[in-house]
């Protein structure tokens, strides 16, 4: 938060305003409140984080499904285009759990990258548990990225598809619209403190955006370069470009009706 006692001109964003509206119109927010947008999810990441990436071996390879323990206390979102139905991106807030036998919540990061968290203040455990939570899998489809070639759009749509250059020009913002979707989850749910691993050029493209993360830890190697980084969400609310603020606001009414339906329960089952 400023110091200074007058609140300070948010930043405006290098994005035209025109393609937010554009945005707003193309694409909707779909929190998982059936098992049917859990498994687009769990589908999307499947296709990024195990084929594409090789980060994750599948948890359910005959129907091509990645999940895992931490779905089962997690918020999931589903960005969907809305012309073709198709998933775009995708998101989770996963929430503290006793991850051992000490009767301690902790955050997954805390499990894999606890010894590499060093900041003398912002540590998940400094916070009361039910204002914590740690924001993870962030996928986008490779057909909503700006350098998927039409070939490859219409291979993977097994049609003679392609977005024109007008639709694609809203792609970038897909990772802006996933942010703000977090950020929107994390007041709604009443959790302003996030924790990510990231990779250390991520926050410094976000920050254009004025999406401000700490580094809380040292950099290790995890699926590559990666550290953990802070965010406050009250922050980025007082500090969030003004162009940012009516998509901010649009997804949330959104997703504020939806939230109830979507909190953590068990993961779901792969079909018979």
């Amino acid at each position: 938060m400023s110091s200074t006692t007058a609140k300070e001109t948010p930043r405006r964003s290098r994005v035209p305003a025109h393609l937010f509206d554009r945005f707003r119109e193309a694409f909707t927010f779909r929190l998982a409140d059936d098992e049917e947008t859990r498994r687009r999810i769990f589908r999307l990441r499947h296709d990024v984080y195990c084929e594409e990436l090789g980060y994750e071996a599948p948890a359910d390879p005959l129907h091509h499904l990645e999940f895992d323990a931490h779905d089962e206390h997690a918020i999931l979102c589903l960005i969907e285009h809305r012309d073709t139905g198709l998933s775009a991106g995708c998101m989770r807030l996963v929430l503290p759990e006793d991850s051992r036998n000490d009767g301690v919540q902790r955050l997954p990061l805390e499990d894999y990258a606890g010894e590499s968290l060093e900041h003398p203040r912002l540590h998940p455990q400094r916070f009361a548990q039910e204002t914590v939570c740690e924001v993870s899998r962030l996928a986008i489809s490779p057909l909503f990225r700006r350098r998927s070639t039409t070939e490859e759009i219409e291979g993977l749509l097994h049609a003679r598809h392609a977005f024109t250059p007008e639709q694609r020009e809203t792609f970038p913002l897909i990772v802006i619209g996933l942010f703000l979707a977090t950020y929107v989850l994390l007041g709604l749910s009443g959790r302003p403190h996030a924790f990510a691993m990231m990779e250390p050029r991520l926050p410094r493209l976000l920050s254009m955006s004025g999406f401000l993360f700490t580094p809380v830890g040292r950099i290790i190697d995890f699926h590559g370069k990666r550290g953990a980084f802070y965010i406050d969400q009250r922050q980025v609310e007082y500090e969030m470009n003004r162009d940012l603020l009516p998509l901010y606001r649009d997804i949330k009414r959104t997703l504020a009706s939806q939230l109830e339906g979507a909190r953590p329960r068990q993961t779901v089952d792969a079909p018979s």
